[in-house]
């Protein structure tokens, strides 16, 4: 219980610190509950999404239904994100994309990133219809977390004196994986239900996750807080992005 209130702590601005106290091993270890906590992000999403799609344009529901998500979790992955883009944009040797993701200044490239990844979402989802664009969101964001996890798995944390919130997360076992599989693939079904052509779509972040760890490893040796924070928006957009092109094919 402690290690999933660790991964709530660490993904959203929920108080649940104020009743329950996480050690710091439980940190370590909540990386197994992270696409449980998408659950949440993601169900959150999709219910804001739905219910002002009822009194507004679908167009304003979608951009209310992103800063809903962006309110709860406190913009911790797009500032990721945003990290992610100016160090490996501006390039160098290790040590300086390391040194400019430790930077809490944004540069060209991260708010250039930030606008494509802003613009893509809205754009996408307000092209899908309302039950449409809830199962992809309750689907995209467990899905995405679930491949975020596994870069502590296969990769070493990138920086020599470790994190800067001191947590350093423990590598899972074969059962803490098929827990997290099965976390992160269930909110699929909903999805699976409108067409069953759509689980094609996984592919598309389980690539992006493969060619983002590859990048990681090669330039800096591993992966930070701000790989796993982009990782996961790019896998969730990617995967929204293989959606909608099952969709517009007409399969």
């Amino acid at each position: 219980m402690k290690k999933f209130v660790a991964a709530l702590i660490l993904f959203t601005r929920l108080p649940v610190w104020k009743w329950v106290n996480p050690s710091q091993s439980d940190y370590s270890d909540a990386v197994v509950y992270w696409p449980l906590t998408g659950w949440l992000t993601g169900g959150l999403t999709a219910f804001v999404m739905y219910c002002f799609s009822f009194v507004m344009p679908w167009s304003t529901a979608v951009i209310l239904a992103l800063v809903g998500r962006l309110l709860l979790t406190g913009a911790l992955h797009e500032d990721g994100l945003a990290d992610f883009c100016d160090a490996f944009g501006c390039g160098g040797d290790k040590d300086r994309i390391l040194s400019i993701m430790k930077d809490s200044h944004i540069g060209t490239y991260g708010v250039i990133g930030l606008i494509c990844y802003i613009s893509v979402w809205i754009s996408l989802f307000s092209s899908f219809g309302p039950m449409m664009a809830v199962c992809t969101v309750f689907a995209a964001d467990p899905f995405a977390k679930l491949c975020a996890g596994q870069l502590t798995n296969i990769l070493p944390y990138a920086r020599p004196e470790g994190a800067k919130n001191k947590i350093s997360y423990s590598r899972m076992h074969w059962h803490q994986i098929l827990f997290q599989i099965i976390c992160g693939v269930l909110p699929m079904f909903f999805l699976l239900m409108l067409n069953p052509w759509f689980a094609l779509a996984a592919v598309c972040p389980i690539v992006t996750f493969t060619l983002s760890a590859l990048l990681m490893s090669g330039k800096i040796g591993g992966y930070t807080g701000d790989c796993c924070g982009a990782t996961c928006l790019l896998c969730e957009l990617s995967m929204i992005i293989g959606i909608s092109v099952i969709l517009y094919s007409g399969l």
